[in-house]
């Protein structure tokens, strides 16, 4: 058996790892019906006659109903007042039911039918003939067209006025899940750390790291993983034909998973042996540039100005500008939350202010092609007065986990 530079086998850094899931509180149905209230005063805030939530994480969201999209439309009509409804196909309805936890009842079409006009027909039956209807942005084209079209006496609005608006700011029960599912992946970082040996492959590591999630309580294993060796290491989302590991090279691992569906998501920078100067360069500025970040993420502040902020720290230090490298290439955070990036976002377009109970990716990764790249991503909810770490961040390049 091969030992990683932790001295330890894959067996033997698996063994160091054990369920960490237990008591914690999935959402609860109150809690669900609660952000459907607010959703629907939203919604009378805006006059919208519905809002329509295709299968995915928005029906998630608000009904509690985990149904994957597809070619059939599937989701639920909210209107302004009262109990959702779901359209689904007639053969599915019994499937449906099981999933539901705000209960609705069920609008059906059958194989050969379109299913586009049960939308209005379900408004009609409500004496709802006109009016603006709010379409969850992450409708597929060919339902949104076809509910239009089935719908002329309608106008249509992105629903993301209410989608994004309410799934945006984090109850303190999606934060304590996140929070879980973050620090399980840590652990995974850590133990993935004390098994590198040099010649090991992506996938081998891939697949440690899958093993090592489900070990920590993640059902699923991993939700996605990004391993990259060397150069590789300085493109963000990695390369066709990925290295193995060798001696000297920067490691980047980026990976994540989901704890009643809220999703966890954390990279780690270190060398695989003894750094650079250049290295510890890059790898410094790269710290100093995510802790000036969260020291600009303040209530009411620009979410633009976040991003600006690691952009200054960058260029006082010869990175960039702007979007130029050797610097940063992209923008320096995201909203998570069910889905692993959503709205607000660290970008410096974006003018959304800061708010208790955002939160985001902190990851202004510095890329050198072909050279290296150093991405340090921990993430930080917005408190009462300030933003909280999830996780803390690597001490220095040789203590990366602390």
């Amino acid at each position: 058996m091969t030992h990683g530079v932790g001295g330890k086998t894959a067996e033997e850094a698996l063994a160091t790892l054990s369920d960490m899931s237990a008591g914690v509180v999935p959402i609860t149905e109150a809690e669900y019906q609660l952000r459907i209230d607010k959703a629907q005063k939203m919604m009378a805030e805006q006059n919208l006659a519905a809002l329509y939530l295709h299968a995915g994480t928005s029906l998630y969201y608000f009904t509690g109903t985990r149904w994957h999209s597809s070619e059939r439309m599937v989701g639920v009509v909210l209107p302004p007042k009262g109990a959702p409804i779901y359209i689904a196909p007639a053969f599915e309805e019994g499937t449906l039911q099981q999933f539901m936890t705000i209960q609705g009842r069920v609008a059906t079409w059958e194989e050969h039918d379109s299913p586009y006009p049960l939308l209005a027909n379900i408004l009609a039956e409500k004496g709802v003939r006109s009016g603006v209807i709010g379409i969850d942005e992450a409708t597929p084209f060919f339902v949104s067209d076809g509910i239009a079209k089935a719908s002329p006496d309608f106008d249509f609005t992105n629903g993301a006025s209410v989608t994004a608006q309410c799934r945006m700011i984090k109850s303190d029960a999606e934060i304590a899940l996140m929070q879980r599912a973050k620090d399980m992946t840590l652990a995974v970082h850590k133990a993935t750390a004390s098994m590198l040996y040099e010649g090991i492959t992506t996938a081998d590591v891939g697949a440690f790291i899958d093993a090592a999630h489900r070990k920590v309580g993640a059902p699923k294993g991993s939700y996605f993983k990004i391993i990259l060796f060397g150069p590789d290491s300085s493109y963000p989302h990695g390369v066709k034909t990925p290295k193995a590991l060798e001696r000297g090279d920067m490691v980047l691992i980026d990976t994540g998973c989901q704890l009643h569906d809220y999703i966890s998501d954390i990279t780690r920078s270190y060398v695989f042996g003894e750094p650079t100067a250049r290295q510890r360069e890059v790898w410094d500025a790269e710290k100093a540039a995510q802790a000036r970040a969260f020291e600009a993420a303040q209530i009411g502040v620009r979410c633009g100005d976040v991003d600006l902020a690691a952009r200054a720290e960058l260029d006082a230090r010869g990175f960039g500008p702007g979007y130029k490298t050797p610097g940063l290439p992209h923008r320096t955070g995201h909203g998570i939350g069910l889905d692993i990036h959503e709205w607000p976002y660290l970008n410096w377009g974006d003018d959304t202010p800061l708010a208790q109970g955002m939160c985001f990716s902190n990851e202004p990764m510095i890329c050198l092609y072909g050279e290296f790249g150093v991405r340090l991503e921990d993430h930080f909810y917005m408190g009462q007065t300030g933003p909280v770490w999830f996780t803390q961040p690597s001490k220095s390049i040789d203590d990366p986990f602390g």
